[in-house]
């Protein structure tokens, strides 16, 4: 089981889209910035996903300075390919965000390249 963890701005929203796509063997919880640290640093959880109006700041400022930029990755306001993704996930990168009026585009091509690596 992949547990993603959702903060910042639209974490709410976030998790009721990953949610809504029905994705086997994902579990999605949403959580505060300094709570998703300390379950993804504990080993407590795979994945975070972030959102903020500029998806840059606000939506992983405590997990950068916590967990290190080695593992997280913002798209900002862009729209990442599904390629994308996976080259980031390749790279390591465990802890994303983007900006909330993005939600809707990046949310599930993000969720479905997780999930695809528990499958």
């Amino acid at each position: 089981m992949t547990k993603i963890l959702t903060g910042g701005l639209g974490k709410s929203e976030v998790a009721g889209r990953v949610t809504g796509l029905g994705l086997p063997g994902v579990e999605i919880v949403v959580s505060s910035d300094m709570d998703a640290a300390v379950q993804l640093r504990a080993g407590r959880a795979d994945y975070f996903l972030g959102t903020c109006h500029t998806g840059a700041g606000a939506s992983l400022g405590v997990l950068v300075g916590l967990l290190g930029s080695a593992v997280c990755h913002t798209f900002g306001r862009s729209v990442p390919t599904a390629e994308q993704i996976e080259a980031l996930l390749d790279e390591g990168k465990k802890v994303f965000g983007y900006a909330v009026d993005q939600l809707d585009a990046v949310t599930p091509v993000l969720a479905r390249a997780i999930a695809a690596r528990t499958a």
